[in-house]
Order: structure tokens, then C-alpha cells, then sequence
């Protein structure tokens, strides 16, 4: 669903729906109604039933008679109308759950004012207005759960239509879809030649299913091919909150905001730009080694890309709204992406990956912007280890999902906290690898001298205390005695 409604498409569209021979459950006509609660449930009522249909949009139309589809004009002017001392499109958006994307459009045809609303079929769970789920049945509006049946079939689509699969802009021009698509940096990642003619770019993104063909002979483009390759994110206007923030901090609080950068490309073409812009804002470390002087990244590379992928691969789009974040701080980098994890946040290194878009994860993991399945949160503690860095956390919010790298800190300086999670970890990463955790690799794992020995003992027993880890056989002597997770 493109942003650019020019008013020649908006035109177009309009002959084409004045030409169903009746109002159908995904097409309203409306003379001059303009009660913003009777709006509100047909944008609900709209966007199931486009939904249900396997249509992109909804439509409400004013200024067509119902049965004749005459065009009479309208007076409903939605831009300049206030409800409840608000603006009505923004007492809608209030009202309305989950925030799907609806637009207002106002054009002049045969010199008669026309607005048409165009509404973003449902996904995930149906739309509801003021809490109150509507469908259309026939031409007429009904409450959803006066209809069982229409509701699980709703569901059903909902279970088994996979949000890549999805259309993000329909009937389109292969003229078109080559300047929303940057199809060089699909063939480009893909390692294919460029085909010589339009015709055989257009079968090659059709054949990784970036654009389909309808019946209409034109192009439709999926939300993998929006999502992964689009010149510019905001041409999709359901995918625009979907772009990647980058923010800078002045310090360690959000008080202060050095920078704020918003992703403009698709997660595919624009991933190594966007990685080193990022390793770009990081702070840097000075390290003096053999007389020479070099400078090396806070975090590593490693951690931060694959963190970036996991963010991407893992949100959840149907939290709407909200996309993956990045935020750099002087202490610290939080990486949050939208939706809750599928998997224990504790078991994220040992679990078998699971994920909401595993089409998405296939091709990124095919051009080796991710890594194999199940590797990459290995990798990321492994490169912290490998840093002396504090373990890295990983946490769930209410709607959201969190990774956060910190920056080099003392052994002395690390929290009770940081020394038991960073003990845990470790012995995580053993237990993956097939490979013991004992005193002698949390010690090195924390860069201790051997003599200190005893103050790794401690943070192994604060960890058995806490039960994060356990002996593996806790009847072996001090020497011999080696640990394995608590859930092994």
C-alpha cells in the first residue's frame, strides 16, 4: 500500500470501485454521513472483512449514491472536522485497535468533491472500534461476534497468511515496481547477473516471491519484497514505523539526544549501511600495544551485527506503531525490537531458535546477513568473553524485546549482578560447545589472576545459591568440580 495516492491513481481507483455492480463487504458508498462513531466501527468493520476477502484494503466512499453508484458529490470534509474537541482523525486513532493504518483522501471528480478512506486490511487479530469488533455481512455492518463462523475463518487466515506473504502494494507496473524495489541490490546480495530487459528482473524477484502477479496482469508487491528491498520505506505506508532508529545520547540517560537517524531502505539492501553507521557513532577505545597505538571498537563488530539481524528477523509486525530501535549510550548499546520472545529470555543460547518470520530469516540467513540457525547469540557471548566485556542482558518487556551490550568494565567495578549473570552465560556457552565450565574458565573468563582463585569461587557459589547453574556431580572434590545451567 503505497503512500504516493497521485490523483491519477486515486481516479483510477475510484472508476474501478463505481464499477461493482453493488457495494460489497470490502466497499462502502456513502452520500454525506459524517457521525465519526459510525466511521470509527467501518473502519473496524472494513478491515476485517478486506481481511477475510484476502483484500489489501477497505474502502468507504462519499459522494456516491448507494445503488446507482452515482457520483452526487459530498460535503464531509474530514481534514477540517473536530469531535470531541479533537481532531476526528486523531479521536479515530484512539479508538481504534490495533492501530492499523486508515487514510482520508479527498479528490474532485467530474467537478464533484469525493473522499475516499482507504483502510489496511487486518492482520494478526481482528480491528476493533471503542473495544467492539464489527464485519461487514453483505452491505450491511454487523458486530463480529454475531457471526462465529466469519470469526474463525478470520482466525484461520490470520494463523495461516505469514506477514511476509502479505501485499503491501497492489496492481503495479513493472515500471513501478522497479522504483519502489532497489532490485540492483537484490541481484547484487543474491549474487546473480543482471538481466538484460525489465521482463526478466521482474521474473527473478517473482521467482523469490519480492512481487507476485495478479489477475489483473500487473505486479503485486509482498511485504518480504517491501520489507527487504524498498527504496524507500515510507512509499509503504503500513511498513513507514517499520524502519530502523539509530539514536546517539549524549551520556547515559535519554535526557540528552546527540542524533537520531531513521532507516530509509529495506532491511536487506540498506543492512551494511546501516551497520557502519553504527560502528561509525560508537565510542572508540585507544589501546597501546607493542609501542604502536590503535584504536579498536567499544563492542564487537560480530555482537552488534548479529544482535541487529536477530532485532529485525524477530520483531513482531503486528505491533504496530513501533519498529526495531538502536540506542547508544556512553556505558552501554540497547538493541529492542517489537513484540515479546517466543522462547525464555534465559534460554536464548540454548533453545532452538524460534521465529514469527522464518521466510524473512531464510533469505537473510541465504544472502549471509545472519547467521545459521541457532548460532548467533552464541557468537555474541562468546565475542563479549572474548572482549572481557560485562555479559550482555536480554530482557522482555511488556510488548517489546531487548538486548543490551555494555561497555568495558573493571572486574572490580562490576555489580554482584554482572558477575553472576556473566558466570551464568559462561556456563551456558560451555554446555552448547560440549565443554566444561569449571573455576579455572570463569577465571579466565574474567581475566583473574590464579592466585585469586577464591573470588571466583564466590561468584560460583552465588551462582549455585541463586540457582543459575549447578555442580554436574556434586559429589567430585573442589578440584574436579565442574558446573552445568540449572536446567540442564
Amino acid at each position: 500500500m503505497t503512500v504516493a495516492r497521485t490523483k491519477e491513481y486515486l481516479t483510477g481507483l475510484l472508476k474501478e470501485l463505481l464499477k461493482l455492480p453493488k457495494e460489497t463487504e470490502w466497499v462502502e458508498f456513502k452520500h454525506d454521513n459524517k457521525n465519526p462513531e459510525l466511521i470509527g466501527e467501518y473502519i473496524s468493520a472494513l478491515g476485517n472483512s478486506a481481511a477475510l476477502l484476502g483484500k489489501q484494503c477497505g474502502y468507504m466512499v462519499w459522494g456516491v449514491e448507494n445503488e446507482s453508484h452515482k457520483v452526487l458529490g459530498t460535503t464531509f470534509n474530514p481534514g477540517s472536522m473536530k469531535y470531541k474537541q479533537q481532531e476526528m482523525e486523531s479521536w479515530l486513532l484512539q479508538k481504534i485497535a490495533p492501530k492499523i493504518h486508515f487514510m482520508f483522501y479527498e479528490l474532485v471528480f467530474d467537478d464533484l468533491p469525493v473522499v475516499i478512506l482507504e483502510v489496511q486490511a487486518a492482520s494478526h487479530i481482528p480491528v476493533a472500534f471503542d473495544q467492539v469488533e464489527y464485519i461487514r455481512v453483505g452491505s450491511y455492518k454487523k458486530r463480529l461476534k454475531e457471526f462465529q463462523e466469519k470469526e474463525r475463518e478470520l482466525w484461520r487466515i490470520f494463523d495461516r497468511v505469514p506477514f511476509e506473504k502479505l501485499i503491501a502494494a497492489e496492481h503495479v507496473g513493472g515500471e513501478e515496481v522497479l522504483k519502489l524495489l532497489d532490485y540492483p541490490a537484490y541481484f547484487d546480495l543474491t549474487e546473480q547477473p543482471l538481466p538484460e530487459d525489465r521482463a526478466g528482473v521482474l521474473t527473478r524477484l517473482a521467482d523469490d516471491e519480492l512481487i507476485t502477479k495478479n489477475v489483473s496482469g500487473r505486479w503485486d508487491i509482498t511485504n518480504l519484497g517491501a520489507i527487504l528491498f524498498a527504496r524507500q520505506l515510507k512509499s509503504f505506508s503500513h511498513l513507514r514505523r517499520k524502519s530502523v532508529r539509530l539514536i546517539l545520547y549524549r551520556d547515559n540517560s535519554r535526557v540528552e539526544t546527540v542524533q537520531e537517524i531513521e532507516g530509509v531502505k529495506g532491511y536487506a539492501s540498506g543492512f551494511s549501511g546501516l551497520i557502519e553507521t553504527i560502528n561509525n557513532l560508537l565510542p572508540k577505545n585507544e589501546v597501546v600495544g607493542q609501542a604502536l597505538r590503535k584504536t579498536v571498537p567499544m563492542y564487537p563488530e560480530l555482537a552488534v551485527r548479529e544482535l541487529v539481524a536477530n532485532t529485525i528477523i524477530h520483531q513482531d509486525f503486528g505491533v504496530t506503531g513501533t519498529g526495531p530501535m538502536i540506542e547508544i549510550f556512553c556505558d552501554r548499546m540497547e538493541i529492542t525490537n517489537p513484540g515479546v520472545p517466543l522462547v525464555d529470555t534465559q534460554r536464548f543460547l540454548d533453545s532452538p531458535p524460534r521465529s514469527r518470520n522464518e521466510v524473512l530469516a531464510s533469505f537473510l540467513r541465504r544472502v549471509g546477513i545472519c547467521e545459521e540457525r541457532g548460532s548467533g547469540i552464541d557468537k555474541v557471548v562468546f565475542q563479549t568473553e572474548l572482549y572481557q566485556l560485562p555479559a550482555p542482558v536480554f530482557e522482555q518487556t511488556d510488548l517489546h524485546t531487548r538486548a543490551i551490550l555494555f561497555a568495558h568494565r573493571d572486574f572490580k567495578k562490576m555489580s554482584k549482578e554482572d558477575r553472576v549473570r556473566a558466570c551464568y552465560l559462561h556456563c551456558c556457552l560451555k554446555y552448547v560447545n560440549r565443554e566444561d565450565m569449571n573455576n579455572t574458565t570463569l577465571r579466565e573468563r574474567f581475566g583473574i589472576d590464579t592466585k585469586n582463585s577464591a573470588m571466583v569461587s564466590r561468584i560460583i557459589k552465588q551462582a549455585t545459591d541463586l540457582e543459575w547453574i549447578k555442580p554436574y556431580d556434586a559429589t567430585a572434590g573442589s578440584k574436579a568440580m565442574r558446573y552445568v545451567p540449572i536446567w540442564a
